[in-house]
C-alpha cells in the first residue's frame, strides 16, 4: 500500500505541474517547471534489497542564466534603437523637402530680389520681398518651436521612463526578501523567480543592468557604468535632473544614501532612456545647430549686403540701412558647478558675439581651462573634436570669444552655442518697403575721352559703412599695360588719399588685399594710357533707377555664404544628414529587433512550455496515476484477504 501511495502522490504531482505549465503557456517570461523525483531508498532482507517506492524531491525550472541574460541584453538595445528612430522620425517633420521646406522659402526669397532688381522703384515689387522674407524667418521659428517641442517630448519620456523604473527597482527589492525567506527552506520558489526575471527584463528595456547573484538567492543588478541600483532588499531611486552643460536638456541621474550622481549616456549601456539622450544630446543637437547656422549664414549675408546699399526714405540718400532680419542669440551656457559667489550667481563670464556668419560651423563648443597650462584656455569643436587655444578677444569659426569682468575662474567651464539659437529668435525687422536698399552707394563710370575699350564690368560694395564717407575716386591709367593712378577726394573734393596699382584681366581695381574707399572694381575690355574711371557717390535723382544693391542681394541666393555653400546646396546637405540618420536608426532598429527576438527565440526554445510536451505529459503520468492506483488496489485487496483470514 505504501508503495502505491508514493507513486500515485509522485504521479499527481506530477499533474499538478504540467496542469500549471498548460494554464501559464502564454504568460510571458514564465519558465517551464518539473517534478523532481527521486527513488526512495530500498529495504534489506536477507534476500536482497526491496524498493521502497518514490519520493518528490522538488519542483524545478528549466531556466538558463545565459540565455536570460543574452534575452534581456537584447530586449535593452532594441528599446534603446526603437526610442531613437521613433524620435529621428520627428525630425523629418522639420527637414521637408519640396514647397513646405526651408529651401522652398529661401529660394522664393531670392526671387523676390530678383523681381526687385528689375524694377527697384516698384513698391508693390518691394512689399514682395518683405512679405517672402516674413515667410523665411516664420519657417525658421516653426522648424525651432519643433526642435522644442522634441526636446519637451524628451522631458516627459523620461520622466515616465524613471517613474516606471523607480516602481520595478523597489517592486524587485521586495521580491528579493521574499525569495530570500523562501530559498531558506531549501526549495526555489520557481514563480517568484520568473516575476523576478520578467522584472528585470522591463528595467532592462529603460535602462541596461548588470546583475550579481547572492548567496541568499537575492540579485543585485546594476546600471551598465556600474552604478548600483538594487542590492538586496535596498532599492536607489533615479531622478530626472538638468544637464549639468545645459540646463535646457535632461540628464538622468540616480540618489543614493542622499548622494545624487548622474548617469551618462554611455553609462546607460542601452534602453529607451539611452536612446532618447543620445537623440537630444547628438541628433537634436545636431540638427538644430544645422538649422541655426543656416539662419544666421543666409540672413546674416542678407543683412550685410543690405547695410551696403541705399534705400528710399527721406531725406533720398541719406537715413541709414537698417538690417532686414534680427535673429536670437549666440550663447556661452556656464556648467553648473562653475564658481558662484555667495548670492549664487556666476563668477566669471564669457560673450560670443558672430563676426562672418559665412564661416559659422554647425557646432557647439566647449570652453575649458588647460590642464596643463592653469589660466589659459582650449576650445573644443564638439562637432569633430577640433581642439586649439583661445584667448579673450580670439574669433573663431566667425564668432569672437570675449571673456567678461571678473573672466573664468580656475576650473571653470562652459557650452558655447554661437547658432543653436539663432532660429527661435529670427524675424523680420523692416515693415516699410522705402527701407530695402536697392540702390548702390556708389556709382562707376568711364571717362567720355577715353581711346581705349575698357568699360565698366561690375562695381561690388565691401564695406558698410563707407570708409569715407561720400568721398569720389578718380582713377588714371598711366599704360596701355594696366598701370594706373588713384586719387581719394572727400566731399569737398580735398585729396585724402592716393596710389597707383597694376591691372589686368585677371584683376580687380583695387588689387587685394588695397581698399582705396570699401570697392571693388571689374573691368571689361582693355583701357589705354590716359583713359579715365570714376566711382562716386550715387546722385539723389538716381536711387529710384538704381538696382545695384538689388543685384548683390539677389546674387547672395548663388553664394557660398553657408559654410562654403550656396543656400541651396546647404538644404540639400541638410536633407541628405538627416536622411542618413533617419536610414540608419531604422537599420540599427531593425538589427537589433532581430537580434532581440532571436535571443528570445532561443530562451523560449529550452525554458517555454511546449504545449504538445505538456499533452504528452499528461497521458503519461495518468497512465502511471491509474498504474499506480492498480497496485493500491491489488494491495488493499490483499490486505483485506489477509484480515479475513486472521479473523477466521
Amino acid at each position: 500500500m505504501t508503495l502505491g501511495v508514493k507513486a500515485m502522490a509522485a504521479n499527481y504531482a506530477g499533474l499538478q505541474v504540467t496542469g500549471h505549465n498548460i494554464a501559464n503557456a502564454n504568460v510571458k517570461g514564465f519558465s517551464r517547471q518539473e517534478v523532481s523525483l527521486v527513488a526512495t531508498e530500498g529495504q534489506f532482507s536477507g534476500a536482497g534489497y526491496f524498493g521502497r517506492g518514490v519520493d518528490v524531491s522538488s519542483v524545478m525550472r528549466a531556466h538558463n542564466a545565459h540565455l536570460t541574460r543574452e534575452a534581456a541584453g537584447g530586449r535593452s538595445v532594441a528599446a534603446m534603437d526603437a526610442a531613437r528612430l521613433s524620435q529621428l522620425r520627428r525630425l523629418e517633420n522639420v527637414f521637408k523637402p519640396g514647397e513646405e521646406g526651408l529651401g522652398h522659402a529661401s529660394t522664393q526669397l531670392m526671387t523676390a530680389l530678383g523681381d526687385l532688381a528689375s524694377r527697384p522703384s516698384d513698391l508693390a515689387s518691394r512689399q514682395v520681398v518683405l512679405a517672402r522674407a516674413d515667410e523665411l524667418a516664420t519657417r525658421f521659428n516653426a522648424a525651432a518651436s519643433q526642435f522644442e517641442e522634441a526636446q519637451a517630448g524628451i522631458f516627459g519620456e523620461l520622466k515616465s521612463a524613471v517613474d516606471q523604473v523607480n516602481g520595478l527597482t523597489q517592486n524587485l527589492a521586495v521580491l528579493n526578501q521574499r525569495i530570500a525567506a523562501a530559498q531558506a527552506t531549501g526549495q526555489p520558489p520557481n514563480d517568484l523567480l520568473d516575476e523576478r526575471e520578467r522584472l528585470i527584463g522591463r528595467i532592462s528595456e529603460q535602462i541596461k543592468v548588470t546583475r550579481i547573484e547572492a548567496q541568499d538567492g537575492s540579485v543585485g543588478i546594476f546600471a551598465a557604468g556600474g552604478q548600483r541600483l538594487v542590492l538586496g532588499s535596498e532599492a536607489a531611486r533615479l531622478q530626472l535632473l538638468q544637464d549639468p552643460r545645459d540646463s535646457t536638456r535632461s540628464a538622468v541621474g540616480v540618489i543614493e544614501f542622499g548622494v545624487q550622481r548622474t548617469l551618462g549616456e554611455g553609462a546607460m549601456g542601452g534602453g529607451a532612456m539611452a536612446g532618447l539622450l543620445r537623440f537630444q544630446n547628438d541628433d537634436l543637437v545636431n540638427a538644430r545647430n544645422l538649422v541655426g547656422r543656416m539662419a544666421a549664414a543666409l540672413g546674416g549675408a542678407i543683412n550685410d549686403q543690405q547695410l551696403r546699399g541705399l534705400n528710399l526714405q527721406t531725406p533720398v540718400g541719406q537715413v541709414p540701412s537698417a538690417p532686414l532680419f534680427g535673429f536670437g542669440p549666440s550663447a556661452a551656457v556656464p556648467h553648473s558647478n562653475n564658481a558662484r559667489d555667495s548670492s549664487g550667481a556666476y563668477v566669471g563670464s564669457v560673450n560670443l558675439t558672430l563676426t562672418t556668419p559665412g564661416d559659422l560651423q554647425a557646432s557647439e563648443y566647449e570652453l575649458a581651462e588647460d590642464a596643463a597650462n592653469p589660466g589659459s584656455y582650449l576650445l573644443k569643436r564638439l562637432v569633430d573634436g577640433r581642439t586649439q587655444p583661445v584667448a579673450s578677444g580670439d574669433t573663431v569659426d566667425g564668432m569672437r570669444i570675449d571673456f567678461g569682468t571678473p573672466p573664468p575662474q580656475g576650473g571653470d567651464r562652459y557650452l558655447l552655442q554661437p547658432v543653436a539659437r539663432v532660429a527661435s529668435g529670427m524675424s523680420r525687422l523692416l515693415n516699410d518697403p522705402r527701407d530695402l536698399a536697392a540702390a548702390s552707394v556708389q556709382i562707376a563710370s568711364v571717362g567720355q575721352a577715353n581711346f581705349g575699350t575698357g568699360n565698366i564690368g561690375a562695381l561690388k560694395i565691401t564695406a558698410a559703412p563707407l570708409p569715407v564717407p561720400g568721398a569720389t575716386t578718380n582713377i588714371t591709367f598711366t599704360s596701355d599695360t594696366g598701370d594706373y593712378d588713384w586719387q581719394l577726394l572727400d566731399a569737398g573734393n580735398a585729396v585724402v588719399g592716393s596710389g597707383s596699382g597694376v591691372w589686368s584681366s585677371s584683376k580687380t581695381i583695387p588689387a587685394a588685399p588695397l581698399d582705396i574707399n570699401g570697392f571693388t572694381l571689374l573691368i571689361s575690355g582693355n583701357p589705354r594710357s590716359g583713359d579715365t574711371l570714376t566711382v562716386r557717390p550715387t546722385p539723389a535723382n538716381a536711387l529710384q533707377s538704381n538696382n545695384g544693391n538689388a543685384l548683390e542681394l539677389m546674387n547672395v541666393g548663388d553664394a557660398n555664404v553657408v559654410g562654403g555653400r550656396t543656400p541651396t546646396d546647404a538644404w540639400s546637405l541638410m536633407l541628405s544628414d538627416i536622411g542618413v540618420r533617419v536610414q540608419s536608426g531604422k537599420t540599427a532598429s531593425g538589427i537589433s529587433d532581430a537580434v532581440a527576438a532571436q535571443s528570445e527565440a532561443l530562451r523560449s526554445a529550452q525554458a517555454g512550455v511546449n504545449l504538445d510536451e505538456e499533452a504528452a505529459r499528461l497521458i503519461q503520468y495518468q497512465q502511471s496515476y491509474q498504474a499506480a492506483a492498480k497496485v493500491l488496489q491489488v494491495a488493499q485487496a490483499l490486505f483485506d484477504t489477509l484480515l479475513e483470514m486472521t479473523g477466521r
